[in-house]
């Protein structure tokens, strides 16, 4: 992870403890008032219907959050797409395929028959979600209503999922599902850059369902009142490697490991294979979207010198292949498990089915 990027998260998250910590949030603090003013009043304008909102003919369900990175989004989108597909819906992903170069308008991840771009072109998550719904349209597109016109029109979708879509209305939605961190709900409770929300927390009144990801004991109260349930990210009890293979974590107790991760907060990822059991020597922290160039790759390799295989995430593993490893490296699935499920479902799909 970038050093300035790691510090700022640490000095958000954990406080300001040294003099001057403080003095660059206060130096930051005038950004952020901006910042959350604008937000303020561009959401204003969609609330007077003074910006343009796209109804598309079918049900929409925006799956997002309020902070930026880490709040586990992508698990919670496969967990939709599947019990939407167990109901015999037709069900498509638009996301915005953060971190790819794809330029177009709209572009096609998946049309139901595997991958047709890389995540070079699409990013990585879009990716993912395509890789573990292979029936299931995912479509990238930085102006989401196209995306969603698209995946009506070509592949006669029903209902449409946008992928951190919280933010965006311009597309009207039916259900605002929005997930929040449990062990740093709102951060310092600041827009960037002094602290980590895209918004002003009272935005979270927007939502219809909340779900408290990472929630562990009791979780932090948040600022509105609304239906709220928890939830926590759990790692497969087995790796899978670049063919398919699964190996059982087990299996790798007493081996030499080195964890790598590029996500939000690697953190989690490398507590998660602790909390399992498999013991890290080494761990190597990259930043979120890693692009894996040869450079990172070589770090990577020379890291891992003497050792027996290598641990990183799904996330990560859809832009990576075996023979770019000296050993072998294996990709750890991640799920998630909803406290009382069925009644969260029920909600969900009363709320999305109402009218």
């Amino acid at each position: 992870m970038p050093i300035v990027e790691q510090y700022h998260r640490r000095i958000v998250l954990r406080g300001a403890r040294r003099p001057h910590d403080r003095l660059i949030l206060f130096l930051l603090l005038p950004l952020s008032l901006a910042y959350g003013a604008i937000s303020w009043i561009r959401g204003k304008g969609y609330d007077l219907g003074l910006l343009p909102g796209y109804r598309a003919p079918v049900k929409v369900i925006s799956v997002g959050n309020i902070s930026v990175g880490g709040t586990g989004k992508t698990p919670v989108v496969d967990w939709l797409v599947k019990c939407l597909l167990e109901q015999g819906q037709r069900p498509a992903i638009v996301s915005r395929g953060y971190g790819g170069s794809f330029a177009g308008e709209v572009g096609i991840v998946s049309a139901g028959r595997g991958l047709q771009l890389s995540p070079a072109e699409a990013g990585d998550e879009p990716c993912l979600l395509a890789r573990r719904n292979p029936s299931v349209p995912v479509l990238i597109a930085k102006k989401r209503a196209a995306g969603v016109r698209r995946a009506v029109e070509e592949f006669a979708a029903s209902p449409v999922i946008l992928d951190d879509g919280f933010q965006h209305r311009a597309v009207r939605r039916d259900v605002d599902l929005v997930l929040v961190d449990g062990k740093h709900p709102l951060g310092n409770g600041l827009p960037l850059p002094a602290g980590l929300l895209r918004e002003f927390p009272a935005a979270l009144s927007r939502a219809d369902l909340l779900l408290v990801t990472r929630a562990t004991g009791t979780s932090a109260s948040l600022p509105v009142d609304r239906p709220t349930w928890k939830s926590c990210h759990r790692l497969a009890d087995y790796a899978v490697d670049f063919q398919g293979g699964q190996v059982s974590l087990a299996e790798l107790a007493g081996k030499r490991l080195l964890a790598f991760a590029g996500i939000a907060d690697p953190d989690n990822f490398f507590a998660g294979l602790e909390d399992v059991g498999v013991a890290i020597e080494k761990k190597f922290v990259l930043g979120d979207h890693e692009r894996y160039d040869v450079s990172t790759l070589q770090k990577i390799n020379t890291a891992a010198n003497g050792l027996d295989a290598l641990l990183t995430t799904e996330k990560d593993g859809v832009k990576l292949a075996a023979n770019m490893f000296s050993i072998p490296c294996l990709q750890v699935p991640m799920d998630i498990s909803i406290e009382n499920e069925v009644e969260f479902k029920a909600e969900l799909f009363r709320q999305l089915w109402r009218n």
